[in-house]
């Protein structure tokens, strides 16, 4: 079982940056692949980001890619999500995620989220 806490949402101004952090429990966490999801009110969650075991394959969708970095410190049992250039769009609730398999959709593991809000 992994337990996963998710911080550094905020309200932000129009090209400012975030960075979210993803805490992991247990003493597994280099065993998963992890990911970022968004969800925006009224819309279906989306796919931001993944990352596999070692940090050295990254993944980005196209709406974020160039303004995000996804990393990963497995002293730490923590993932992040830089997001820079931020725009009205990205508010949503962001989701962090975890799978033994960086190669299969699903994950098995969510966060409860945490809200960032972009204002313009």
């Amino acid at each position: 079982q992994v337990q996963l806490v998710e911080s550094g949402g905020g309200l932000v101004q129009v090209g400012a940056s975030l960075r979210l952090s993803c805490v992991a429990s247990g003493r597994t966490f280099s065993s998963y692949a992890m990911g970022w999801f968004r969800q925006a009110p009224g819309k279906e969650r989306e796919f931001v980001a993944t990352i596999d075991l070692s940090g050295e394959k990254t993944y980005y969708a196209d709406s974020v890619k160039g303004r995000a970095v996804i990393s990963r410190d497995n002293a730490k049992n923590t993932v992040y999500l830089q997001m820079n250039s931020l725009k009205p769009e990205d508010t949503a609730v962001y989701y962090c995620a975890a799978k033994r398999n960086y190669y299969v959709r699903e994950y098995d593991y969510w966060g409860q989220g945490t809200q960032v809000t972009v204002s313009s």
